[in-house]
């Protein structure tokens, strides 16, 4: 019973999904956003969960890397699967940032931030070379999909935790807000590069129902945290070279905000043609956590622009829309229970 036990897990190792940080960057967004409206009684359960989700997912990623190398490289390498790795980033900085909104703990964070920009600098470059310098390569047809946008939201993960430590940091505050700055704007320069491929790949190619897969909400997620990264230079930054760029920052924070109000409902619509019109399976899979992540990070980036540019009118889609994000959270989890009792009763069965 042991041994098959133990080659399931190992068969769970070598087939670990890349993208599965996806359930850190959803588990922490969704408890800040509960944390920032005043539902502490989920928000530090979930903040204590991610960080268990951390740990475990960070053991089987180590596990993998030193048992099956040959095959980590090859989903490093593949132009749909390669992407997944920047939620590794993404993940870290997420949870960060609950240490800094839920604790105050500058200290671990840090320690994240640090991890978050390594990791960012050896994926980022890792991928874009790898992308770049294969002999075979697929089709835009074949080859993109919603996750290629991690690339925008790993790099202004970056800037979304940076910014809520430039106050521990006397006598490099500029500096470091004039980096975060920097970051921002390139994940902008992603976002536009990387949403027209998208949109050309939805109106000139055919799309099957099993393609539509949940990681394009990432088209809304990717947009949400440039809305937060903008909103977190905005509330955080008191450098004097910010004065006058405060009038673009809004404006371009306020623009990728109204793209990503855009994306919500057409994104619902086609759910409901994969699913309802196509009749596509609703089964479980580590990719619907890269659904989660946009509905909680929407939440929250929404809540910090109101903030940030004093529209409390605004705050009204956060105090709704916290649900919409809490039943994701809570149904993809069950999913995800669901799945590892299946999984874990088969072996037994076969034991």
């Amino acid at each position: 019973m042991w041994n098959k036990i133990t080659s399931t897990i190992q068969n769970g190792i070598r087939d670990l999904f890349p993208a599965y940080f996806a359930l850190v960057m959803a588990t922490g967004i969704v408890s800040i956003a509960c944390h920032l409206l005043q539902m502490d009684f989920l928000a530090f359960p979930l903040f204590y969960l991610n960080q268990f989700f951390y740990i475990v997912l960070w053991l089987l990623t180590l596990a993998r890397i030193f048992r099956h190398p040959s095959r980590l490289l090859s989903d490093l390498s593949n132009h749909r699967l390669g992407t997944g790795f920047l939620t590794i980033v993404a993940g870290t900085n997420v949870l960060g940032s609950q240490f800094v909104i839920l604790k105050s703990n500058q200290t671990v964070a840090f320690f994240l931030w640090i991890l978050g920009l390594a990791l960012w600098l050896l994926l980022t470059y890792a991928i874009f070379t790898a992308f770049t310098v294969k002999e075979e390569k697929p089709s835009l047809e074949e080859g993109i999909n919603g996750a290629w946008l991690l690339f925008v939201v790993s790099t202004q993960s970056v800037p979304v935790l940076g910014m809520l430590l430039v106050p521990a940091f006397d006598g490099w505050q500029e500096m470091l807000t004039f980096a975060m700055l920097g970051f921002y704007l390139l994940g902008c320069m992603f976002y536009i590069l990387i949403i027209s491929l998208i949109v050309y790949r939805f109106m000139f190619f055919k799309i099957e129902a099993e393609e539509m897969n949940p990681s394009y909400w990432i088209n809304t997620g990717a947009v949400a945290i440039t809305t937060l990264a903008g909103a977190n230079i905005l509330l955080k930054g008191n450098a004097p070279f910010l004065s006058d760029l405060v009038p673009f920052i809004k404006g371009f924070t306020l623009f990728f905000w109204a793209a990503g109000t855009w994306w919500i409902p057409y994104l619902f619509i086609v759910g409901a043609w994969r699913h309802i019109y196509k009749r596509y399976p609703l089964t479980y899979h580590p990719v619907y956590w890269g659904l989660v992540f946009p509905m909680g990070m929407y939440t929250v980036a929404t809540f910090q622009l109101a903030k940030a540019m004093r529209l409390d009118f605004l705050l009204i889609i956060p105090q709704y829309f916290i649900y919409i994000a809490l039943i994701a959270w809570s149904i993809t989890f069950c999913g995800l229970i669901f799945n590892l009792f299946v999984t874990f009763r088969k072996s037994l069965a076969e034991a």
